[in-house]
Order: structure tokens, then C-alpha cells, then sequence
């Protein structure tokens, strides 16, 4: 089994990268399921009913999301609407949507997908490695293969995540920093593993936003409204080959593309 990670799309630009070059990786790789994080797909920040709809017909299967995911008001109805769509587990009970889903591949075999969010330099939320117990629970009755995106700052709190999953899921991939590391391995346990995915949009920015604003807002301290730079696109991902009897990573592949404008 070929699973397809989509580092985190960044506004439109990012948004067209997809369109572009989804279709030829399914083909190249020979993907079953395909998985992008989405949380700043809307203009940089969030998502919104239309760009979910976008990202889904052009060939995703699954949308994680992470900190961000909140910033779109017109996306909480949503959240609860679209089992496609994710948010990470370890928010507080009872807001809208999952942090966890049971999806088909193309071949009808079941692949779980588990967003988490990170505590380090981010919000005071909880404990993402207990929830990750509870929830690896509930999935032992479903399937072996499971993919985490774990957003969350630090290497060193993404390194933890999965020394401690190691040989209890498929996958962990890093999200949320944007900056596409070169340390993708198998871990002894059979977990395929990256620190940061990287994102998918604008590559001359500052993590997606346009140069200038992110320079500004440093120089001054004051709160300048980023906008998401244009020029220069790319889409970072990583393929993972899974066996789907006993769900232990197999290889671990990075991807970058950049179109040249």
C-alpha cells in the first residue's frame, strides 16, 4: 500500500500546485490514499466550506488541520459536517468535529488517519501522546495501518511523538513549521517518520507569507496583516509504502516540487 502526505497548503498558491501535480504523483507512485493538511488553505489561515470542496474534488481523501483550524468562522459547522475533514484529537471535549477517521483506499482497505497537535511554543492543550493511547484503543479493532500528523513546533516534542508510537502506527509526519526536513528513516519498530513535511505554496516567502510583511512585523513588533506570497510555488509531500497485514512502514520517500515561474 502507497500513502500520499501533503505538507501544508498555503493559500491559493498552494491550493494550484495541487491541481497541477496531484493526478501524475497518484500515477507516478501508484498512490492509494492521499492526505494533505489544510489548515491554512484559505488564504493562509484556516479553511472555509469552498476550499474543502476544492481540495477534495481534486483527488484528496483526507484534510488534516492543526492550530489554525479554528480561524474561518463559517468552518466550524463544517467540522461537524465533513468526516473528511480533521481536527487534532487533543482539544478539549466538545467541540465540533473528530480528531480521528477510519478511510477506504481505492481498494476498499481501511487506513486510519489521527491529527494531533503539539504543546510546545503552542497552545496549553491535552496531552497529545495520551491521547494518541486512547485513540490507538479504539483503532486496534479496525485496522493496522495508521498514519499520524502530529502539528506541532519542535523537533524535539515531533521526535518524541514517535519514539513513542514507534511500532504501534504506520506513520508520523511532523506538520506545522512549513520547512520540509531531510531526516525522513524507518524507525526499529517499523514507523515511518519526518520531522516536517514542508509546505505546499509560495517557496519565495517566509513560510508562505510575503517577505516583506514577515520582515515588517519583525522590525516593528507591530500586528501586520500577512497576505500569502505568490511567486515561486512548490508542493512538498512524502510517499510511504505500508504493509497493510501487519501496518509497518516498508520506505518513506520525500517529495518537492517547484514550478519555476
Amino acid at each position: 500500500m502507497k500513502l500520499l502526505f501533503i505538507g501544508d497548503i498555503v493559500g491559493r498558491p498552494g491550493r494550484q500546485m495541487v491541481s497541477r501535480h496531484l493526478a501524475s504523483l497518484i500515477d507516478r507512485h501508484l498512490i492509494d490514499l492521499v492526505v494533505a493538511n489544510a489548515e491554512n488553505a484559505a488564504a493562509g489561515f484556516g479553511v472555509t466550506p469552498d476550499v474543502v470542496a476544492e481540495l477534495l474534488a481534486l483527488g484528496v481523501d483526507v484534510l488534516t488541520t492543526g492550530n489554525h483550524v479554528w480561524d474561518k468562522k463559517e468552518s466550524l459547522p463544517l467540522i461537524d459536517q465533513e468526516p473528511r475533514l480533521l481536527r487534532p484529537a487533543n482539544y478539549p471535549p466538545g467541540l465540533p468535529g473528530k480528531g480521528w477517521g477510519v478511510f477506504q483506499t481505492s481498494a476498499e482497505l481501511p487506513v486510519a488517519i489521527v491529527n494531533l497537535e503539539g504543546r510546545v511554543f503552542m497552545s496549553n492543550l491535552d496531552c497529545p501522546f495520551r491521547a494518541a493511547d486512547a485513540i490507538l484503543v479504539e483503532l486496534r479493532r479496525r485496522t493496522q495501518v495508521v498514519l499520524v500528523d502530529f502539528h506541532a513546533e519542535t523537533t524535539s516534542e515531533k521526535g518524541a511523538m514517535a519514539a513513542y508510537l514507534d511500532g504501534r502506527v504506520s506513520a508520523v509526519f511532523g506538520t506545522h513549521t512549513h520547512v520540509q526536513t531531510a531526516d525522513e528513516r524507518l524507525l526499529p519498530g517499523g514507523t515511518a517518520f519526518i520531522s516536517d513535511v514542508g509546505m505546499t505554496g509560495s517557496r519565495d516567502s517566509v513560510i508562505g507569507i510575503r517577505k516583506e510583511l514577515s520582515v515588517e512585523r519583525f522590525l516593528t513588533q507591530l500586528p501586520v496583516r500577512f497576505e500569502v506570497a505568490k511567486k515561486e510555488p512548490m508542493l512538498c509531500a512524502v510517499v510511504v509504502t505500508v504493509d497493510e497485514a501487519t501496518g509497518r512502514a516498508e520506505g518513506i520517500e520525500r517529495v518537492q516540487i517547484v514550478d519555476r515561474e
